[in-house]
């Protein structure tokens, strides 16, 4: 049976829920089994976004349609609650151990300024593969008791593991680049960890400054993998084939992009569905690969 929690208006505080983080360990002893991952759910009902801060976050993105939330923003409001699930108690695994796979996100209709929603999240799925531990992080969020939005978030924790259940089908998994026939630049800027981590939440040492990744192995700071893949659905918005209505947009996350760092988008369009990739700036490994898919 699912252990539930349950907030009104607002989540945890972030400050709550990392100092949570900081204080757990940072490595498990032995292999985690999927038993292990505890059914948690939590839900945020009346939420509300601020005005300013979701127009700090379209203009950090590159989004440009003002009726609307960006399409990537009910991730930001419910990141709060997916912290809550994985800084909890009953959750195994070290926060700051986790790497983000792959994330997939439906967007039934647009969702509006104003509306009052309700957010739901779950973990979900938990799978030995050879890598280590996979689960998901599922997200559902509500107007007026219908579904306007869901995301799958697939996480990572590295272990070793004699028993392999599973080996996932990544989205964009291939062994050679494809070619696509347009293309348009991306910077990011060496403050634009930060920036982002301010507007989110997100404030996972990785992406502050060059000093703090280094203490995890990093060369220098890396752009969050939700903002690379909403600003290339920013991009790609500001394009002619652009379509309106449902959508679903999956990507897996390959190389970090390192800030500050440059990448060029490539994408190929057909009447329903858009390939994309974003590479380096060699143009020889990806950052991000994905699809958008118009139901």
């Amino acid at each position: 049976m699912a252990s539930s929690l349950e907030f009104h208006h607002v989540a945890d505080p972030m400050w709550k829920l990392y100092s949570r983080a900081a204080r757990k360990k940072r490595s498990t002893p032995k292999p985690v089994n999927p038993s292990a991952i505890p059914a948690l759910e939590a839900r945020l009902y009346g939420a509300s976004s601020d005005p300013a801060r979701v127009k700090e976050y379209a203009e950090l993105c590159g989004f440009e349609k003002p009726l609307a939330y960006p399409l990537t923003w009910p991730h930001i409001l419910a990141f709060p609650l997916h912290m809550r699930l994985l800084t909890d108690p009953a959750f195994p695994l070290p926060l700051l151990g986790l790497v983000h796979l792959r994330n997939s996100i439906t967007q039934h209709r647009q969702v509006h300024h104003g509306e009052n929603l309700d957010v739901h999240c779950k973990l979900a799925d938990p799978v030995l593969t050879s890598r280590g531990l996979e689960f998901d992080i599922r997200t559902e969020v509500f107007s007026s008791g219908r579904l306007v939005w869901s995301e799958i978030s697939t996480n990572l924790f590295r272990q070793k593991s004699t028993t392999v259940h599973s080996d996932r089908k990544q989205a964009g998994a291939t062994k050679e680049l494809p070619t696509y026939s347009m293309s348009s630049s991306l910077s990011a800027p060496e403050s634009i960890g930060r920036r982002y981590g301010r507007v989110s939440g997100d404030i996972n040492p990785i992406h502050m400054h060059a000093l703090t990744a280094r203490a995890f192995g990093f060369p220098r700071a890396i752009a969050h993998g939700m903002w690379t893949k909403a600003r290339s659905i920013a991009l790609l918005q500001h394009q002619q084939d652009w379509q309106q209505g449902p959508v679903e947009i999956e990507t897996a996350f390959k190389k970090p992009l390192f800030l500050p760092g440059r990448a060029t988008l490539n994408w190929e369009s057909t009447k329903s569905r858009t390939n994309f990739q974003l590479l380096n700036a060699k143009g020889d490994a990806p950052h991000i690969v994905g699809s958008i898919r118009w139901l």
